[in-house]
């Protein structure tokens, strides 16, 4: 539902306060306190303290919201930009009673939200609002327990599995589908985050079902105990849903409502909005999961439509066979035909399964149940095989929807080709089916590339900034354009409450060689050893591999004499504690690490980054991404690879300064930061912390830091 706004975008800086935003009030929203007052009754009623940024954010929140201008707000940690768009958006949805969608990248900031910062708020708010507002979570179908498939135990068409309910059955799996069988029974939300511990993502696939393998409420015949129903009834009453980008990528692509209706969303995380859109649109094609589609439907058609669609698995695996991995520009020889052979026989599967019957789901809600698993399994493989076949239409490449290409898998020497299709952007699907809808706030600590917010925003669908310059204490709002189809749109910089030039340093070993593909040589480990040495440990290791970061972990392991933990060596969650209890500790890791630890305090006072984390240079989609750029006169390495290495080197840049007492060195082993023509770019990306190129002040200054230590 998106509201009409004819209002026009203005700039201001951040340090004008929350006036330059004025909120239009209509005669209902009198009867409440407006934005600033309620985020004084929070922070009062939290013990917290008042903020200047986190009171800009929130009357831009609050101007976004009451204009229908989009907003794009970068807010540096420590800022509490949660605060400052929950306040505004529970505030618009108790005055106008619609809901407001939250949606985030993270299971991490999902139940922050839902488990701290919504509760806390909710009953800080009550008095000032009249009631209390209402929240909830939303998930896929596929994170909810399916009572139906615990019921009437597993599909037919897997008989190794079938036994898993079997009160004998004594393998780990079997074991682990046992317990959530129990657990169902003592659930109140079938969520699979409230299991604790949790099971293995095979044991939890014997439990629940996709949406499309889903009988649907009125056809199950436990509809009405359905968890994943439950939740979708309870997120549509509440004020607040919070949710994730996925199930947004999937509201917006499916054309299927799955949220409930809304006017206004938070995205937080919105750095990484495309890559999971990106992904959830994202599909595949392999030999296997066509045979497994066939084996679904083996007690349900006919042996000769089922030997068929093996018959096209097996020439799709011939043909695969001796293909090389890469992009696809064109469809490779003998393709087109092992496609169509694929298409037509899970089309005649797909025709033999036939339209359900009525009442069949109530008279034998197995066999409904296996008919729907086969079902889904079969659309998929005819969709991606159509998807594949038609992906050519378009002659200019530049012009295609979609990217194909073929990936060669290897895990525990199995290896496995796949074809994969990708959307070359989703800006028009997010501008249509996200932007033309609703009011969309997008937040993240790192939303800037090289000063610029035009990097995310063209990738979201946005039109590009205007010609004014962005800082970090600088508000952009662009004029109104008069074209009415123009989608409107500002952007604000709040800054960071934290003294990053005096607080931190950062250090480019200049002197190194750039990094190779041979892995970390001497002198790289050699300079990791000196400065965990003058740190005391204290350090967090972002690699841009699994084997560097294991490779340094063992080097460090026979050199120093502190704690040194790597990502694998267990839990993540739980190395993380242990790095954090333990300030003598040193934690390596890659990409998870490289956004997901927050450890304030004495036990981080260095941060080591080993290169600068661009994609790799082979990936098919980022080619294709690039060159779609440079066919429109553009510059492809600047405005894909770059913006991916900028966006993901300040979050790992950002794990130094959690806290405003926090102190500590970031330091890059990657010399083209401080030497290549792009560093400049790069560097633009990043807190403004003091530069050095000298490897002596940095150790004198972390063995400062850690001798002030208690």
């Amino acid at each position: 539902m998106r509201r009409v706004s004819n209002s026009s975008g203005r700039s201001a800086t951040a340090t004008d306060g929350p006036a330059q935003y004025p909120v239009a009030v209509s005669d209902r929203a009198r009867e409440l306190p407006n934005v600033p007052e309620l985020l004084e009754v929070a922070i009062r009623t939290l013990g917290g303290k008042p903020r200047k940024n986190q009171l800009t954010m929130a009357s831009a929140v609050a101007h976004s919201i009451d204009t229908g201008e989009h907003l794009a707000v970068q807010a540096g940690t420590g800022t509490g930009k949660s605060l400052a768009y929950l306040v505004p958006s529970v505030r618009h949805a108790v005055e106008s009673g619609r809901t407001v969608v939250v949606s985030t990248a993270t299971i991490a900031l999902q139940r922050q939200l839902v488990d701290r910062d919504m509760p806390r708020l909710a009953d800080a708010l009550t008095s000032a609002l009249g009631r209390r507002p209402q929240f909830a979570i939303l998930k896929g179908r596929g994170n909810y327990l399916c009572m139906n498939k615990i019921h009437t135990g597993m599909a037919q068409d897997d008989p190794p599995e079938a036994e898993l309910f079997d009160a004998f059955a004594i393998s780990r799996l079997g074991r682990e589908v046992q317990r959530l069988t129990k657990w169902s029974s003592d659930t109140e939300t079938g969520d699979r985050d409230d299991l604790v511990p949790g099971v293995s993502d095979q044991a939890w696939r014997q439990v629940s079902v996709s949406a499309r393998e889903c009988l649907g409420k009125s056809r199950c015949p436990v509809g009405e105990d359905c968890f994943a129903e439950r939740a979708r009834a309870e997120a549509a009453q509440v004020d607040v849903v919070v949710t994730n980008h996925a199930m947004l990528a999937i509201d917006a692509i499916s054309g299927i409502a799955v949220l409930p209706e809304h006017d206004v969303v938070v995205i937080d995380e919105a750095h990484e909005l495309v890559d999971r859109v990106t992904g959830v649109a994202t599909a595949e094609l392999s030999a296997s999961a066509i045979s497994a589609a066939a084996r679904r439907s083996i007690k349900i058609v006919e042996e000769q439509d089922v030997d068929r669609l093996e018959g096209a698995a097996e020439g799709w695996a011939d043909l695969l066979e001796d293909l090389p991995a890469g992009r696809w520009d064109s469809l490779p020889d003998g393709v087109s035909m092992a496609l169509a052979a694929v298409r037509d026989a899970a089309w005649n599967v797909r025709t033999a399964i036939g339209p359900s019957k009525p009442g069949m789901a109530a008279a034998d809600p197995e066999a409904a149940a296996a008919r729907n698993a086969a079902l889904s399994a079969i659309d998929e493989i005819h969709d991606s095989a159509v998807r594949v076949l038609t992906a050519f239409d378009e002659p200019d490449p530049a012009k295609r929807k979609d990217v194909v290409w073929l990936s060669v898998d290897e895990n525990r020497g199995n290896v496995r080709r796949v074809v994969r299709m990708a959307p070359l952007s989703v800006g028009g699907l997010l501008r249509a089916s996200l932007f033309a809808e609703s009011t969309v706030v997008l937040t993240s600590a790192t939303l800037t590339v090289g000063g610029s917010f035009d990097g995310l925003a063209v990738n979201w669908g946005l039109p590009p900034e205007s010609p004014a310059r962005s800082d970090t204490a600088t508000a952009i709002g662009k004029e109104a354009p008069s074209d009415a189809g123009v989608l409107r749109w500002n952007s604000l910089d709040v800054g960071s409450p934290f003294d990053h030039a005096k607080a931190g340093i950062m250090y480019v070993a200049r002197y190194l060689p750039p990094p190779g593909r041979d892995g970390l040589s001497p002198a790289f480990m050699d300079e990791i050893a000196e400065l965990v040495t003058a740190a005391g440990g204290r350090t967090l290791g972002l690699f841009s591999s699994m084997r560097a970061a294991k490779a340094a972990a063992e080097e460090m392991r026979q050199r120093l004499d502190v704690p040194i933990l790597c990502q694998g060596d267990d839990a993540t969650g739980t190395l993380v504690k242990k790095f954090a209890e333990d300030e003598a500790t040193t934690l390596f890791g890659t990409l998870s690490l490289w956004q997901g630890v927050d450890v304030p305090g004495p036990s981080l006072s260095l941060v080591i980054l080993d290169r600068i984390p661009f994609p790799r240079p082979d990936d098919p989609l980022l080619i294709a991404r690039q060159q779609a750029v440079e066919s429109r006169g553009g510059n492809g390495f600047l405005s894909v690879a770059a913006n991916h290495a900028a966006l993901l080197l300040a979050q790992g840049v950002g794990r130094l300064l959690r806290s405003v007492d926090d102190k500590g060195v970031v330091a890059v082993l990657d010399s083209r930061l401080a030497t290549a023509r792009y560093g400049g770019y790069l560097r633009a990306s990043l807190p403004p912390f003091w530069e050095t190129a000298d490897p002596k002040v940095v150790r004198q200054a972390l063995a400062r830091i850690a001798a002030s230590r208690p």
